[in-house]
């Protein structure tokens, strides 16, 4: 029983250390979009850049860095503890949970995987202003989604891992984790600013999907890791790659013509909004 405490608390600790990491990292995404001031003394400021060059900053600062460090950890501990390896390898992890809870079942991990979506339409529902319209917080999900089908079916494919239970060989990773991390940390993403609280909940949610896969013997401790981090990067590289707002108004319209008699197209260029989607071309702001 206490492994599984152990187990438990490891778990947690992962997820709370993503918690506080990612909310150390979040940026206001609407900061992004907000006219730059100007500088009141134009020439002190082309004077200071030219005499005191900006220092690169420090590779673990950068988004790249903070976007994959966590789900990193997650990874490379489930790897650690594949079947009999690690200070508390998967064998062990399912030898405790079979004693303590040689009958336990439920299907409620079938539920749960998509309740941070839920929660985050509820949210939408009752006005709680997310980070990013409709439009643009379904691109990302889909992409997101696509992302972690790839990876996680590629991987099972790959891995060829049996099941605690002997089902098939699809074991590595767990797909129900993965999948519920992915919408916990899309959830996170979008409705932190109001409050960390909603993170905090999707995450448990998560865990617990983790957890109830090894109680129902469906997956080993290393399948239940590795899927927390492919579900949050999976969210994190969407994110990255999410370089330009949707719904903007077209930078070239092209449009029928007639003039002189001779129809035609006519085509127009906004050369300030591309200027402005150059500005703001990196859209990830952290989780």
């Amino acid at each position: 029983m206490k492994n599984i405490v152990r187990f438990w608390l490891a778990l947690t600790f992962c997820i709370g250390l993503s918690g506080q990491e990612l909310l150390a990292q979040e940026a206001d995404t609407l900061k992004k979009y907000q006219d730059p001031v100007v500088a009141a003394d134009t020439l002190k400021k082309y004077q200071d850049s030219v005499t005191a060059p900006s220092a690169k900053a420090p590779f673990f600062k950068s988004k790249a860095f903070k976007a994959t460090i966590i789900p990193t950890i997650l990874i490379a501990y489930g790897l650690t503890t594949i079947k009999d390896n690690g200070i508390y390898s998967s064998y062990d992890a399912k030898r405790d949970i079979q004693k303590h809870f040689p009958n336990f079942r439920t299907k409620v991990d079938d539920v749960l995987l998509v309740m941070p979506y839920v929660e985050l339409a509820a949210a939408n529902l009752f006005n709680v202003k997310s980070n990013n319209d409709f439009l643009n917080t379904s691109i990302l999900i889909l992409k997101a989604e696509a992302i972690f089908g790839i990876t996680v079916f590629g991987i099972k494919q790959v891995s060829d891992l049996e099941r605690p239970n002997g089902e098939n060989r699809e074991s590595m990773p767990s797909g129900h984790t993965a999948q519920a991390f992915l919408a916990a940390s899309i959830l996170n993403s979008e409705l932190k600013h109001k409050s960390p609280w909603y993170g905090i909940g999707a995450y448990t949610i998560a865990s617990s999907v983790g957890a109830f896969r090894m109680l129902n013997n469906k997956h080993w401790q290393s399948d239940v890791f590795v899927g927390a981090g492919i579900g949050m990067l999976s969210s994190h590289l969407a994110y990255l790659s999410h370089r330009n707002r949707w719904g903007r108004k077209p930078t070239i319209v092209m449009s029928p013509a007639y003039i002189y008699g001779v129809p035609g197209f006519s085509l127009t260029m906004n050369l300030d909004d591309y200027r402005n989607r150059k500005k703001g071309s990196s859209f990830y702001t952290g989780e």
